[in-house]
């Protein structure tokens, strides 16, 4: 997990994963990117009893990408999970996509159903890459008048709920599960996206690879 002047949204986010979190042994690895609102501190207080929660603070912004790969090199577990800090796990949510991984180790990278608070579906949790068919269709505005076709709104995979298990293309950073081995022969993320982009170029590189990532709808936060 990524901090940065998030305090009480990471407070949140790391208590949920501790409560939601029965079956699945892990270390939560903090990294705190130089927050100036107090957020290295307040983590280290509120979890100075917890073993599994680990803080790193850096002395500066390292940003999404490099801070990432900071954490995961102090790690040797079989699957790397990044988890935003403004997110909160439902029950089960990290124990689910974690048998689903076991399940289907030909995706190589997994991720599940994201809600807004009020519950309803936030689509952001994967996407489709783009093309210049999906270009072609944002630019002229199809895909705004067809949400919900996939012919027309193919990055967001039309009007799909994230209901089912599915390939995609791209997992996003917010929740997204990597075998570890994986994630070394790619090298981590390409330090060239500072924030934004990182997980589509990261996923794009896997597929090159053969694997097919999946989405599933048991694991949501």
């Amino acid at each position: 997990m990524v901090s940065y002047n998030t305090r009480d949204l990471t407070l949140t986010a790391i208590r949920t994963c501790l409560e939601t979190t029965r079956q699945t042994s892990f270390r939560l690895v903090v990294l705190d990117n130089a927050s100036s609102d107090g957020s290295a501190d307040a983590i280290a207080e509120a979890f100075a009893h917890e073993d599994r929660v680990e803080l790193i603070r850096s002395d500066e912004n390292l940003g999404f990408a490099k801070a990432n790969n900071v954490v995961a090199a102090q790690v040797d577990t079989e699957f790397l999970l990044l988890l935003n800090p403004d997110t909160e796990c439902h029950a089960g949510a990290v124990d689910n996509l974690v048998g689903f991984a076991r399940e289907t180790p030909q995706a190589g990278i997994w991720g599940g159903r994201t809600v807004f608070a009020d519950g309803s579906l936030n689509i952001a949790s994967c996407w489709n890459r783009i093309t210049p068919w999906s270009m072609l269709c944002r630019a002229i505005r199809l895909d705004a008048l067809f949400r919900g076709s996939e012919f027309f709104n193919p990055e967001a995979i039309g009007g799909w709920k994230r209901d089912s298990v599915r390939e995609v293309d791209i997992v996003v950073g917010c929740f997204l599960l990597i075998q570890r081995e994986l994630w070394q022969r790619l090298g981590g993320f390409d330090l060239k996206y500072f924030m934004y982009g990182e997980e589509a170029d990261l996923c794009l590189r896997a597929a090159q690879m053969g694997y097919r990532p999946m989405i599933t709808r048991s694991g949501s936060v």
